[in-house]
């Protein structure tokens, strides 16, 4: 095994992905990799998962260190942040990609508050102030010309617009996550700092694998006009074209990633 902390001095660039052990985060992290990134993988419970990644990215000459931290968590935020300032000295790029699906689809006039809060901790509130703490940490970097740039993408969803009542909790988050993007981008503009906002449509991962066949189906008969699923790659090369600067002047720009699922027609 490589040595991290040798491999971590000095990175040309620095990039942030939460919840990259599995599923679009772990594609995002590839791809970052591959585009010249150092890598500080979040992970909240899956450490093989993290550790697995982060191995294939250093047999790759790249460099990559799994943090553990729970998003929805304070002291886990604040601990994330530190643990990147201390392994890489510099953060160029926050992906805010961590989020959870509800764990049972129950109709909304059924739906528990426990669900409700859980949901809303982990996807809203925990980027949102994650956010918070990382844009403070680019704008010192920025005064004092540790980073050229500071860029930051949140990963929302096609549910921040298409209701599905049987998860109003998830879609709640999700337009909630929507709303932040866009404030930061406001807060941000002039600043140095970029913020975009990644819509995923339906995306063929473990998140969706009890209901792919049901998808399956609908896809066929046209629900996503390009008549196919997106995969976390393509989430990844969305990304990696924000992350090179090629989107540098659409600060506040929603970009769907999702077939053409946002299209409405008659």
């Amino acid at each position: 095994m490589s040595n991290p902390q040798s491999a971590v001095r000095n990175p040309q660039l620095v990039a942030l992905v939460t919840g990259a052990g599995r599923g679009i985060g772990r594609a995002i992290a590839l791809e970052l990799s591959a585009a010249g990134y150092a890598l500080a993988a979040n992970y909240r419970a899956d450490r093989a998962s993290a550790e697995t990644l982060a191995e294939e990215i250093r047999g790759r000459g790249g460099c990559c260190e799994p943090f553990q931290a729970d998003i929805g968590v304070a002291a886990d935020r604040e601990r994330l942040v530190q643990l990147c300032a201390e392994r890489f000295g510099r953060l160029d790029l926050l992906v805010n990609n961590a989020g959870q699906a509800p764990a049972r689809r129950d109709d909304m006039l059924e739906a528990t508050e426990e669900s409700f809060d859980h949901l809303m901790a982990v996807n809203l509130k925990g980027p949102y102030f994650l956010t918070q703490r990382v844009a403070n940490w680019m704008l010192e970097q920025l005064e004092k010309k540790t980073i050229p740039a500071g860029r930051i993408v949140f990963i929302t969803s096609l549910s921040a617009y298409a209701t599905s009542t049987n998860r109003g909790d998830y879609c709640i988050s999700k337009a909630g996550l929507s709303m932040a993007a866009a404030l930061f981008a406001d807060r941000l503009a002039g600043r140095g700092i970029l913020v975009v906002e990644l819509r995923p449509g339906i995306i063929l991962t473990d998140m969706v694998a009890k209901v792919k066949e049901v998808y399956d189906k609908r896809i066929a008969e046209g629900l996503v006009p390009e008549r196919r699923w997106g995969y976390p790659a393509d989430i990844a090369r969305a990304v990696r074209a924000i992350a090179n600067g090629d989107f540098d002047f659409c600060t506040g720009a929603r970009i769907d990633v999702s077939g053409g699922f946002q299209l409405q027609r008659l």
